[in-house]
Parts: C-alpha cells; structure tokens; sequence
C-alpha cells in the first residue's frame, strides 16, 4: 500500500504532542501565531487520518499500518501499533474533534492561550496513542497520560467548582485503571507477552476470566461512564470549559467502550457471557433512569451530560446483547449487529454530544448563564443558530435522517433477538431523549425574550456558523448514508465475534 513506509500512526500520535510542546515555546505573546500553528496542526492531523482511511483495506482481517520495535527490551515491551475497523473511526473522530475545539475556543480563551492549546494537542497525540496502540503497557501509558491534559483543562480554564471536579474525575479514573493494570500484569505472567493480541489467546479458567473481567470493568464502565459510578462526568462537564466538555464528551467517553471491545470481550467472553445479564440491567438502567435524570435538570451542561450517559447506556446494550442472545439460544446469529450498533452509536454520539456542548457554549459566551430558567425567545435575536440546534436537537432525540438515529436502531433491532421487553425499555429513551432535549430547547429558544439582554444577543458569526455547519454535516451525511463507517468496521466486527465463539464459548 501507498503507506506502508510511512509512520503515519507515530505521525498521527507525536506530531500533535510535539506541536502542542512547540505552542508552548511560542508563548502568550506570539497569541495569533499560537493559534494559526495550533489550527494546522489540528488540520494536518485530520488529514492523516482521512490518508488512514483511504489507503485502509475493508477485506484485511487483521492490524494494518503496524509498527513494531523494542520500547524496554529486558521486559519484553514494545512501541506496536495498528489499527482495524475498530480504532480507525474513533482516530478520525479524535483528529475531526481536535479541529472542532480549537475554532470553538479562537476567541473565547483569552488567558494563558498557548496553555491551552498546548494541553489540547498534547490530548489529541495521547488519544490516538490509545486508539492505536498494541503492546498493553504502551496502552496503558498512553490511557494514564491523557489525564494529565484534561487535569489541566478542567482545574484551569473550568468554572468557579473546577478544583472539586478534576480531583473526582481524577480519583475516578486513576482508581479504576490501576485494576486494569494489575489485570494486565496478571495475563503477562500467564502468557508471557504484552501484545494485545497475544493475550487474546491466552487460556484462562472461568474464574480467572470472572475476576480479569470485573478488573476491566472497573477501568472501562468508570470512563464509559456507567451507572452507577457516573457521578464525576457532570461535575466534570459543568465544570470544564466548552472545548473540555466537547473533547470530554466526543472522545474520552468512548474509551471505555473501546477498552470493552479489545480487552474485556475477547479476552473474557466465558465471563462475559455469565457476566451479560447484568451488564444488560445495568445499561437498561443508565438508558432509562439517567433519561429521567436529565429530564429534571435546570442547568444546560448538566443535562446534556446526563444525555451522554443514557445515550452510552446503548454502547454497553449492543456490546453485551450477543452474549445474552448466545446464552438463551445457544447462537451467535446476528450478533454483529448489536456490535456494529454500538460502535455507530459510539462514532455518533462523538459528533452530536460536541455540536450540544458547543450550542451551550455559545449562549454561555454571550449570556454567562447555563441556567435554563436564564433564557426564552433566543429564537427572536438568533434565528441561525436557533436552526443549527434545531438540527442538533432533533439528532440527541435520534431523528431518522440524522446519525443519532441509526445505532440505537440497530441496537434496538438486535435487542428483540433477545427479549421484546428489552427492546421495549432500550426503545424508551426515544422518547425520553425527545422529552428532554426538545424540552429544554423549546424553554430556551422559543418564546418572547423575557429579559431585555435576550433581545440583544448577536447572533453567530462566520466562525461559529463554519464550526456549526462542519458539525451539521457530517451528523446529516452519516444519517443518510453510515455506509463509510459500516464498511471499516465489519470485517473487524465479525473476526471479533468469530474470535469468541471458535476459541472460547462455543
């Protein structure tokens, strides 16, 4: 291929970091310098990953792209990696969001910019590190790493609680992975290897299987996050600054669900199997119950962020749910559906949850306010942007049309392979998420103004409508046609469910 000479993970990985290093050299006084340098780097970075893409090959069941050395020879660890089907999306949704949040912030952000910008490129780098990486040390490094940015991001430019929630975003997270950790160093004692892959294959017994799992769920439900250790992620998205709570939202919450998928599923799919009842409650839980949360929320931040629980509450549903299918019928038929739902529901969520955060942000610059009860009749001083969350609403709520409707249908379809009745309850949060994104809109946008700054608001200008409309895009174009992401995915999908029922369950 094209790119088999070219580092081009490395690339995607150090050259943000070694940019955001290099904002930092620049300084404060250079601010416009900063901020140009910054936006190409981001621009750049996407690219490469639009490159990935292109030179990906839909029919190879494998890594692709590999790079392969000794990192710490004397204990058998290396700097590997490779992505599939699996990671090349969430890379393109990181590299996309990157670009997102630096024109978000282009004229909000006006202390210690290079800071800024420097922590965000830094997080970009560590991210792909994550998505990309092969060698279990050199994942975990790299999943330890970004909460150092994000510590950053959140205690510095966040909101007046900013300390409380980065030192319980922190606790949370670190807590959780340090299981993950012992779970990792556990499989390398038994087979001898950190690849990734390798310990796919490693021969467990049932209970080493039951306590790995519940390892690894201790890391990846606290980031996905599921109910009921969510408790950080709305402190943490009303605390952060918009690009915080964008990035947040649209990348570091998929990392749990992308741990489940390359370390949980394949290498416990006996535990998961037992496991897969009340991995399915626990979904059903955070897709319902969180929806009634959110629904009672004044704050806007906070009730998007309980948006994002409830909608990763369909993650864990599709990963979970052909295990489920497996134990009542003894059959893996269709099981890839419920996968290839999540992992679109994932991919999705990424751009919705940002273009909400965003719209937010937006009102929160002009008006200093998140408080639902501090808005009414926006529509009458900004008509655009009241079209552009129209869009962006309708897409939470999962509109037909829009991305946000075709991984909860898939999900939802799998569901009924099942259970009716877990259909049924998983089909709720159509509802709910109409219920109280649609209700918070219509208290926000529609209406006379009821204070006179209202009246006054300006509308959005050429910056925030190009951001808006990139965002817009791409959730109608993937609504319409998800065949570009269904096509990466499916040939890894399938070796995955394959992988657990040759080599384990069946």
């Amino acid at each position: 291929m094209f790119l088999d000479n070219l580092p081009i993970l490395s690339i995607l990985i150090w050259m943000p970091i070694l940019g955001g290093i290099w904002s930092l050299i620049i300084g404060d006084q250079q601010e416009r310098m900063v901020k140009h340098f910054s936006l190409l780097i981001s621009i750049t970075a996407f690219l490469f990953s639009i490159l990935l893409y292109y030179n990906f090959d839909n029919n190879f069941r494998g890594m692709q792209f590999v790079e392969e050395f000794y990192w710490i020879e004397s204990f058998g660890i290396k700097y590997h990696l490779g992505v599939d089907g699996i990671a090349l999306p969430l890379i393109i949704l990181t590299t996309f969001t990157t670009i997102v949040v630096i024109l978000a912030s282009w004229e909000v952000i006006d202390e210690n910019i290079s800071y800024y910008m420097c922590a965000f490129l830094i997080l970009t780098g560590l991210m792909n590190g994550v998505f990309a990486a092969l060698d279990s040390i050199l994942f975990y490094v790299f999943w330890e790493a970004m909460l150092i940015p994000m510590f950053l991001i959140i205690g510095i430019w966040g909101g007046p609680n900013r300390v409380y929630a980065t030192i319980k975003f922190f606790l949370y997270t670190f807590l959780g992975s340090v299981f993950m950790l012992v779970a990792l160093l556990y499989l390398y004692s038994i087979g001898d290897s950190f690849n990734i892959q390798d310990m796919h294959l490693v021969p467990l017994g049932l209970i080493e299987q039951k306590l790995i799992f519940i390892a690894f769920f201790l890391a990846f439900a606290v980031k996905i996050p599921m109910w009921p250790i969510h408790t950080w992620l709305p402190d943490a998205h009303v605390e952060a600054p918009t690009g915080g709570s964008i990035i947040l939202a649209a990348v570091m919450l998929k990392m749990g669900g992308y741990g489940f998928l390359r370390f949980s599923l394949p290498i416990t799919p006996d535990a998961s199997l037992i496991f897969a009842n009340p991995m399915i409650i626990l979904s059903l839980i955070a897709i319902v119950y969180i929806g009634f949360v959110a629904l009672v929320q004044e704050d806007m931040k906070k009730l998007i962020a309980y948006s994002s629980i409830s909608h990763m509450g369909f993650v864990t549903l599709g990963f979970f749910i052909p295990f489920g299918i497996f134990a009542s019928t003894n059959s893996m038929d269709g099981a890839a559906m419920g996968v290839e739902g999540a992992l679109m529901q994932m991919i999705s969520h990424g751009f919705i949850s940002a273009a909400m955060f965003l719209c937010v942000g937006i009102m929160y610059d002009r008006l200093h306010s998140r408080m639902i009860k501090d808005y009414g009749g926006v529509i009458n001083s900004m008509p655009y942007f009241a079209a552009f969350m129209m869009l962006f609403a309708m897409a939470n709520s999962g509109l037909p049309g829009t991305s946000g409707f075709v991984g909860e249908f898939l999900v939802i379809l799998s569901s009924f392979k099942l259970n009716f009745w877990i259909a049924f309850t998983a089909a709720l949060t159509l509802i709910l998420g109409a219920a109280y994104t649609l209700w918070m809109y219509k208290r926000v946008i529609f209406g006379e103004a009821i204070k006179e700054e209202i009246s006054e608001l300006k509308d959005i200008d050429a910056r925030e409508s190009f951001v808006l409309l990139l965002l817009a895009a791409v959730v109608l174009f993937f609504g319409i046609w998800p065949a570009p992401i269904f096509d990466v995915m499916q040939v890894s999908i399938h070796q995955l469910i394959e992988h657990i029922t040759q080599s384990k369950i069946l």
